[in-house]
């Protein structure tokens, strides 16, 4: 998909004081960007930031982060958020291949993963967010009880992430294929742009969440 341009797009988010321009800087101290000691909460691949806009409006408690690669997509949360001032929410535009650079050991309570781009061709597997190469770098940023939420229409790229699983540090703590008729699942559930697009046409929203393994439980052996 060719993404529109928007020429204000990098100089918006250049001059927003809530994207940080260099987040390799703040690796390890990113509780005093907030300046406070709460959990903190990325979303990669924020896109226009409607779901971490909307969480961080529900929860001042919680520090939100929301990493997007495209300039002319993260404009629209940006401008939101510069309307809002929310204390707890900045952006970063960045690679989400770079987090254990923007990020120390530990340093993340939760990861969110909405609607992916699939990369459907196989030799791009992995490019996906919730690939084991990237597992593995969520392994290196999260707590010890840090989680990874997952949610995607796309079938295919959901039975991958699923397989993907046991081939890290993680396990799964719950799962859905149908994420807005399971009650449990879907309590104080926040909607992304594609998650509200998606399911007015009556496709079936999937979601995991992962947890660490047990200690002394190793990931299945690969190499």
């Amino acid at each position: 998909m060719r993404l529109r341009n928007i020429p204000r797009a990098r100089d918006t988010i250049s001059a927003s004081p809530f994207v940080i321009q260099n987040p390799e800087e703040n690796k390890g101290t990113w509780k005093e960007v907030f300046g406070n000691d709460n959990p903190i909460y990325l979303e990669i691949g924020t896109g226009k930031g409607r779901f971490i806009l909307e969480l961080a409006q529900l929860h001042p408690e919680i520090n939100y982060i929301g990493i997007e690669k495209y300039s002319s997509v993260l404009l629209r949360g940006v401008d939101r958020q510069d309307e809002l001032q929310l204390p707890n929410l900045r952006f970063i535009r960045g690679e989400a291949e770079l987090i254990t650079e923007y990020f120390a050991p530990g340093e993340v309570n939760v990861i969110y993963l909405n609607f992916s781009d699939p990369w459907p061709k196989k030799r791009n597997a992995k490019r996906r967010l919730p690939s084991k190469e990237f597992l593995r770098r969520y392994d290196v940023i999260l707590s010890e009880d840090g989680r990874i939420e997952f949610k995607t229409d796309n079938r295919e790229l959901f039975d991958f992430a699923v397989e993907e699983v046991p081939f890290s540090s993680f396990v799964m703590d719950a799962v859905t294929y149908d994420l807005h008729a399971d009650p449990v699942m879907n309590e104080g559930n926040v909607m992304t742009e594609y998650e509200e697009r998606f399911s007015a046409k009556g496709n079936k929203i999937n979601k995991y969440i992962l947890k660490r393994k047990p200690e002394g439980e190793a990931p299945v052996d690969v190499s």
